[in-house]
């Protein structure tokens, strides 16, 4: 198989060894109902061969697959409980087989499915090279889809579940329609790897994707050195295009759960795969909890069932009464209600402009006659807020746009990070959840170095603008610009006399001490001050998406 890229290879961060993995050697037993295959090889396309473990039903039937596709290591159970105690997955939410993000065998096995348990190509002890979120990876994928659903206990359907990089490449292959793929579960996981992961508003992630390729380095080969890869690359080209999935390819039934705490992360991804898949059968569900926790959690998994047992297995389930959308409007952490809805974004949104006023600090509904500015220092602590108070009970669910004119004393750049919160009716801040464990996150969150400021306009709209990330744009020294500030999806309520806060600053609003793991921004070009203009002849505005309750 020929590479698409001149890929840059490295050593192994770490050896299976390192990790505590035995020595491959194929062994089959039989537990908990069970028959259990371990280390069993499967030949890829190019003869390279991959290490697989299957858990499948003593009885002998017929069995639909699952497949969890994972560099995080199929031999590495009970780890999510370990590595993330906060995480809220209940030690009875999975058995000791689960690998992580991945569906628990003990589970599914004996409902009539066989779960397999992929080592991808160069990772731990599978042969060859590993690449990570490639077109080359997703043809792996796709071999080991038709493999499953041609084995004498298979009944020829097969699924795709988990979380995270196991959604990734739910998004990859299910572009590339293997014949024997019936249905995906995707589950949080990011589908543009540069826009959502690498750099957000174009500032570099200098913590989470470090994080993330060290995790997925262990091999006995060599591993993609994703490091001076994003080095070389710095603007969304065709190197990060391979990178982010081609999503109008995909047509297969899906069932997709987003969440909007992953705010950096699996957010807006998960979405944008929801938007953009063409398959005529999908549904959405989008919450406001922990995602592990929500993935395990036994309601979810039940209706994970009746998804799987529809499209797998042939059974009449409740899938038939699901509404297309299911959506949580939050009230603060781990309270809010579910709605149902026919599409997303929702159809009757009324986007709706909050001018800042630079001289009260607030937000108002309309425009701003007097011209005023607002300053912080852009390295330290400082920043700019602005409060607006619902008069009356509001949704906001949906997208947000802040249109801003900024302008950086010192320097010719500004990294510029926002936030909106939500405040009750006696100026508290409320907390949400944030990413997998946090407990005092934001409504949400959006990101620019104002040099990657230029849109695409084939791909913006009113509510949601997207960068182009193809070239710098430098400020000149005074010079104020327009800027529009794509702020990630979100669905909250507020009551009448609460509050809806805009920070705007220039390092990460939310932080936690090492090693806890989430996006940092580390490598910031800021200096001095930044100014923000507003009023007069500079009309900025937050864009929000306030949603009228049914009837």
């Amino acid at each position: 198989m020929s590479p698409l890229f001149e890929y840059r290879y490295r050593k192994p961060i770490c050896t299976p060894e390192s990790r505590g993995a035995r020595a491959p050697q194929y062994r089959q037993s039989v537990e908990q109902g069970m028959v259990i295959e371990r280390d069993l090889p499967v030949k890829l396309r190019d003869g390279t061969e991959i290490l697989v473990d299957v858990f499948r039903p003593v009885d002998g039937g017929l069995a639909a697959a699952l497949i969890g596709w994972s560099p995080y290591g199929k031999h590495v159970l009970g780890y999510l409980a370990k590595a993330y105690p906060n995480s809220g997955v209940k030690p009875e939410f999975t058995s000791a087989y689960t690998a992580f993000e991945a569906p628990d065998p003990l589970y599914w096995v004996p409902r009539g499915y066989a779960v397999i348990n992929a080592d991808i190509r160069g990772t731990w002890k599978s042969e060859g090279s590993a690449l990570y979120c490639a077109p080359e990876e997703a043809r792996d994928f796709y071999d080991l889809i038709e493999w499953a659903g041609t084995q004498p206990w298979s009944n020829g359907k097969v699924g795709l579940s988990g979380v995270s990089y196991l959604t990734v490449m739910q998004w990859r292959v299910a572009e590339l329609q293997p014949p024997h793929l019936a249905a995906i579960n995707p589950w949080e996981g990011w589908s543009d790897t540069y826009r959502e992961v690498v750099r957000h508003g174009g500032i570099p992630d200098s913590w989470f994707w470090p994080y993330l390729w060290s995790r997925w380095g262990a091999s006995q080969t060599r591993i993609e050195d994703l490091e001076t890869e994003t080095g070389e690359h710095p603007f969304f080209d065709a190197f990060w295009q391979s990178k982010a999935a081609d999503l109008a390819k995909i047509t297969v039934p899906a069932y997709i759960v987003a969440s909007w705490s992953d705010q950096g992360l699996h957010t807006r991804g998960t979405l944008e795969g929801f938007k953009q898949i063409r398959s005529e059968q999908k549904w959405l569900e989008v919450h406001g909890r922990k995602k592990w926790y929500y993935y395990y959690e036994p309601e979810s998994v039940r209706r994970q069932q009746a998804f799987f047992d529809h499209f797998l297995l042939g059974k009449r389930t409740e899938l038939s009464q699901w509404p297309k959308v299911r959506l949580e409007a939050r009230k603060r952490y781990y309270v809010g209600d579910m709605r149902a809805e026919n599409e997303w974004p929702i159809a009757r949104t009324q986007y709706t402009k909050l001018f800042l006023n630079c001289l009260t600090a607030t937000l108002q509904r309309q425009p701003v006659g007097e011209a005023g500015t607002v300053s912080y220092d852009s390295r330290g602590d400082g920043r700019a807020v602005f409060d607006f108070t619902f008069e009356q009970a509001t949704d906001l669910i949906g997208h947000m746009k802040l249109r801003l004119f900024v302008c950086a004393e010192q320097g010719d750049d500004m990294d510029l990070f926002v936030a909106v919160q939500k405040l009750d009716s006696d100026g508290n801040v409320v907390p949400f959840t944030f990413y997998a464990q946090f407990e005092d996150g934001p409504v949400a969150l959006g990101w620019l170095r104002v040099s990657h400021r230029e849109l695409d306009p084939e791909r913006s709209t009113d509510y949601q603008p997207v960068l182009a990330h193809q070239r710098e744009q430098k400020l000149l020294a005074g010079e104020v610009v327009p800027v529009d500030i794509e702020i990630w999806p979100s669905g909250t309520s507020f009551l009448p006399n609460e509050r809806l806060r805009l920070v705007v600053q220039g390092s990460d609003i939310y932080r936690y001490p090492e090693p806890l793991v989430y996006a940092r921004h580390e490598a910031s070009v800021n200096q001095g001050q930044h100014v923000i203009h507003a009023g007069g002849k500079h009309e900025a505005y937050l864009l929000i998406p306030v949603v009228p309750r049914k009837g």
